[in-house]
């Protein structure tokens, strides 16, 4: 027994050492992976930076040739001089292939050249040199020079793409071997603890047994007890040595680890379980939910509580790589998981609990996405830098003349105010350009109190030559004062990208509405929408007739890049940015969209100081019935909600999903005072359809209609009949008792 022990043991132990010991080698060359991914896309911004200083120094020397202006000659030779040291800290960088470095120091006498060419061309033509001017063009050595670096630092960047690719793979190759070695490092971890425990266990019955046997036998046996008990004592003491070995290895080990019973209840964890997952011997597993959000790989599909873990593992499924990302709702950071799990089993084969490995894969995550949106910013900051200066240059001469022109025109007022409208339309062009820019290095927004409906009602003067004679644009403003804490330029930005999209989902010509409104989301609408605080905000709904949206459309929407047009007819920029600007300015904006029936887009807006300082008095109380109402409504959760709010009214229910369930309980007599229908409902139906066919099985029903899209679009659009009551998502339990109320006491618009 002892020597089958020993056998395990050291077994088991030198297996572990050959374990930790590739473990720590390739630790190492992750480590070392990760290093030389940074090293290169630090060299690819060390080559933009250097491309956009030459680009910024012709740039600069072209303006002096245009306008002679001081600032230029200042900025020519600033750039010029960061040239050098950009050229020096790139040469560092690429001092690992020597091949790129010869390729660097072939083009750094080109970027010299081309630079002294500039220098003579501003120095000729700050002396009016015109003949050495046409002398120096004649040569046209710039051009050429200029395209010479241009390819050359296409090489150098080429290269360094096509390194930091093969850097990434491996880098990602490494993190999976060493996974791997992890999983099984861990697995034979707790093989070995359990058979030590088992080897124990028989141990001390043989030692029981025997101290029985030396009360009973003759003093003969002795010496062959004292021998026993010393092997004993001995083997026990190996036990304990290894034992703290394995505990040792265990608890240093980066992985977590935990070991459950049956019932999800953790047996044994490791201190990184306990730093990484808040898990700890004596917790339960299936409280995660409660503690945390929890999501598929993707981060966006919920994890159903069937499809955690440790409920696979316990029904037997044994996998391996399993991604899995945890929101906690303490705050503390978000976690990219991968799990590996298997089952353990008793002699009968039956499952008696699980052991489940995590690797915290969060920063090769991260990593990974930083490289995407890197590469992604990058072209958009290349377009930004390659054409902003140059705007601002021509614009700041339109600036220029029409300052003069306002100052000259003041005996002729109509023209001086075309002139306004000229220097209006210059300076809108540079906000929105200083937003490219904004957008490309991430500065912060400039927000200030903007009267919601003037600026709408500017914006719309944009539009219509934008969108065309086939768009009709109609706007619902609401009287009063209408102010918001925001970005003004941001706020046009975004609802031209929403008018355009709306556009797009209009090939064939439609209604675009704009709408303004003061409204306030309550708690109940806000526990239905965790991230929106309750309270009162302006609301601006911008709505389409056109083609809509499917859920699975709908629940990309604002990712950035995501978009469903042709290649090359969108960025799928769009929403994303109107979602940020959102979100940063501290409101909420969603989407209400079936496909077929157009989408409104709402964006609540946080209200400015005018909004704040008015008060409005207490909503009146809202008043119930005792009428029974057959609510129609597809979302179960909104169903819930209805019902619930009009049983706290006094109200009796039935309700029903669908139109065919409708139906069904009519025509089994359920008595009911009156329809309260979603407007557009599965079951072969829409609302308004269900509603005829309850007038004939109950000739004057009253009917209350309810929709998410915007009154006025769904009026325009002919979907309901002139002087239907029409109650619009989402509303408050005043609006809702009021409506019921008006409704009941309306004769039937049928």
């Amino acid at each position: 027994m002892i020597a089958s022990q020993r056998v395990i043991l050291g077994a088991g132990l030198a297996i572990l050492l050959i374990i930790t010991a590739a473990s720590i080698g390739l630790d190492v060359k992750s480590r070392s992976d990760t290093s030389w991914v940074d090293h290169t896309v630090g060299t690819l911004k060390k080559i933009s930076d250097l491309r956009l200083l030459v680009r910024r120094a012709e740039s600069a020397a072209r303006g002096f040739e245009l306008y002679r202006s001081r600032a230029f000659d200042d900025e020519f030779q600033a750039t010029r001089g960061a040239i050098a040291p950009a050229l020096a800290e790139l040469k560092r960088a690429l001092g690992d292939n020597p091949d790129q470095v010869a390729l660097l120091e072939g083009t750094e006498p080109l970027i010299l050249r081309r630079l002294d060419i500039a220098a003579e061309a501003m120095r000729l033509r700050a002396a009016n040199d015109e003949a050495g001017i046409a002398a120096l063009q004649g040569k046209a050595e710039g051009r050429g020079l200029m395209e010479a670096v241009t390819v050359n630092l296409d090489r150098l960047t080429a290269e360094e793409d096509r390194q930091l690719a093969a850097r990434a793979v491996e880098s990602r190759r490494t993190g999976i071997v060493l996974l791997g070695i992890d999983v099984a490092g861990a697995m034979l971890i707790l093989l070995l603890v359990a058979l030590l425990l088992r080897e124990t266990r028989r141990t001390s019955f043989a030692l029981q047994s025997t101290l029985h046997e030396t009360r009973v036998a003759n003093e003969a046996l002795e010496a062959a007890v004292a021998e026993r008990t010393e092997h004993l004592v001995t083997a026990h003491d190996e036990l304990r040595l290894s034992v703290n070995v394995l505990q040792s290895t265990f608890h240093s080990m980066a992985e977590a680890v935990l070991v459950i019973d049956k019932d999800s209840n953790v047996l044994l964890s490791n201190p990184a379980a306990e730093r990484m997952l808040l898990h700890r011997a004596g917790m339960n597993l299936t409280s995660l939910p409660a503690m945390s959000d929890v999501f598929h790989g993707d981060g966006v599909t919920p994890l159903a509580p069937g499809e955690l873990p440790s409920a696979r593992v316990l029904r037997g499924d044994e996998f391996e790589e399993m991604e899995m990302i945890v929101r906690p709702h303490s705050g503390n950071p978000v976690r990219h998981l991968v799990i590996s799990g298997r089952p353990m089993r008793d002699a009968q084969k039956a499952i008696s609990g699980a052991v489940l490995v995590y690797h915290d894969a969060t920063i090769s995550r991260e990593t990974e996405r930083q490289l995407q949106q890197s590469q992604k910013l990058d072209a958009i900051g290349k377009l930004t830098g390659g054409v902003a200066h140059d705007f601002n240059n021509m614009l700041t001469v339109i600036s220029g003349n029409t300052e003069t022109l306002v100052g000259s025109l003041k005996e002729q007022p109509e023209l001086q105010r075309v002139a306004r409208l000229i220097d209006d339309a210059a300076q809108r062009c540079a906000e929105l350009i200083q937003h490219l820019l904004a957008f490309a290095r991430k500065q912060p927004l400039e927000p200030r109190d903007v009267d919601i409906n003037a600026a709408i009602s500017d914006i719309v003067k944009l539009l219509r030559p934008t969108l065309g004679e086939q768009i009709q644009i109609e706007t619902a403003l609401e009287q009063g004062p209408m102010t918001s804490h925001i970005d003004p330029s941001r706020l046009t930005n975004a609802v031209l990208n929403m008018a355009i999209n709306a556009r797009d989902a209009m090939p064939d010509g439609g209604k675009l509405l704009l709408e303004t409104r003061r409204v306030t989301l309550d708690e109940a609408y806000a526990q239905a929408n965790p991230d929106v605080a309750p309270g009162t905000y302006v609301m601006l709904a911008v709505s389409d007739t056109g083609s809509g949206m499917p859920p699975d459309v709908q629940e990309k929407a604002f990712e950035p890049f995501f978009t469903t047009k042709e290649i090359g007819k969108g960025s799928g920029l769009g929403l994303s940015m109107v979602y940020g600007f959102v979100k940063q300015s501290g409101g909420h904006i969603k989407i209400y969209s079936e496909a077929g029936h157009g989408t409104t887009i709402k964006l609540y807006l946080p209200p400015g100081e005018a909004a704040s300082e008015t008060t409005t008095g207490a909503a009146p109380a809202a008043t119930g019935g005792v009428e029974t109402v057959l609510v129609v409504e597809d979302d179960n959760l909104v169903r819930n909600f209805v019902t619930a709010q009009l049983q706290s009214l006094g109200y009796k229910t039935i309700s029903a999903a669908d139109s065919h369930t409708a139906l069904a309980l009519i025509d089994r007599g359920e008595p009911f005072d009156l329809l309260f229908t979603d407007v557009v409902i599965p079951g072969g139906m829409s609302g308004r359809v269900l509603a005829l066919e309850v007038e004939k099985r109950r000739p004057g029903v009253k009917v209350l209609y309810t929709s998410g899209y915007t009154d006025n679009a769904i009026v325009h659009q002919g979907k309901l009949d002139e002087g239907v009551l029409l109650l619009t998502k989402p509303y408050r339990r005043n609006q809702l008792a009021e409506m019921i109320r008006l409704a009941l006491g309306k004769e039937p618009a049928n």
